[in-house]
């Protein structure tokens, strides 16, 4: 059943995967008869779809709940034996010097202690993995941006953080202990180190990705620009349609690559 897949296409939530199938299959022109079937509907933890040779499936929210569907997914790779499929995460995330809106295609994960590394516990000891992607198929993605784009589409490193407030250096959560000044600083000294976007997978999804010998690539939508607002402030509308644009720069690429297969 899945023996002939080429694409991994994975994101937070179910609505937003869902569409991205629908939007895939438009693409590809891979006519849908009924209701787009959700493969894993009954275990009431991912959604998943198959249109042709891509799968589309959510992960939740940070690192454990990604990981624990990304192993799943390679361990799927593996028993179908299917041939060094592309992973994608297509997120949203908050931008560092960037307009709301735009699109940052990562290079590489930062941990909260800026290092561009994974930590993981294992049997009591903890392992250090490498939170680098690939960079050819980043710099392939990343000229999939065309000028006549109504969004700006940039290249650079992805902070992930454990948490949504603090972790982010956010003054609006429940707990601060921090100043203005000292958030500013800090998110200053991110984009020194070439960071252009904080979500909270970066890390463990190009240090598992990489472990397993897969080719993988972040492509995210910024909400917000975290040096000028803690606050997402565009309607709903807006940010739906600034959902779709990872859509959009990941489907080129898909195309581009299945017309010379």
């Amino acid at each position: 059943m899945f023996g002939d897949i080429k694409f991994v296409c994975m994101g937070g939530t179910k609505e937003r995967m869902r569409e991205f199938a629908k939007y895939i299959s438009q693409v590809l022109d891979i006519p849908q008869t009924g209701k787009l079937a959700n493969i894993t509907k009954h275990s009431h933890r991912y959604a998943l779809y198959k249109i042709g040779p891509v799968l589309s499936v959510s992960h939740g929210i940070g690192i454990p709940s990604m990981t624990t569907l990304l192993q799943e997914i390679i361990k799927l790779i593996y028993y179908s034996k299917a041939k060094d499929p592309i992973i994608f995460r297509l997120g949203s995330s908050g931008g560092l010097g960037v307009p709301p809106g735009s699109v940052v295609v990562s290079t590489f994960g930062l941990n909260g202690n800026l290092d561009k590394s994974y930590n993981v516990p294992v049997l009591g000891t903890t392992r250090t993995l490498p939170s680098f992607l690939d960079q050819r198929l980043s710099r392939e993605v990343y000229s999939m941006a065309l000028q006549s784009d109504d969004f700006s589409t940039y290249l650079g490193g992805t902070m992930a953080a454990d948490d949504f407030y603090r972790g982010q250096a956010r003054l609006d959560g429940p707990f601060c202990d921090y100043t203005e000044g000292d958030k500013i600083e800090f998110l200053n000294k991110l984009s020194e180190l070439g960071v252009k976007n904080i979500e909270m997978e970066a890390t463990a999804f190009a240090a598992f990705t990489s472990e397993a010998g897969l080719r993988a690539s972040i492509v995210c939508t910024t909400f917000v620009d975290r040096l000028e607002n803690d606050q997402v402030t565009p309607s709903k509308s807006t940010l739906t349609e600034w959902q779709t644009r990872p859509m959009v720069i990941v489907g080129r690429y898909i195309s581009k690559i299945l017309e010379n297969v």
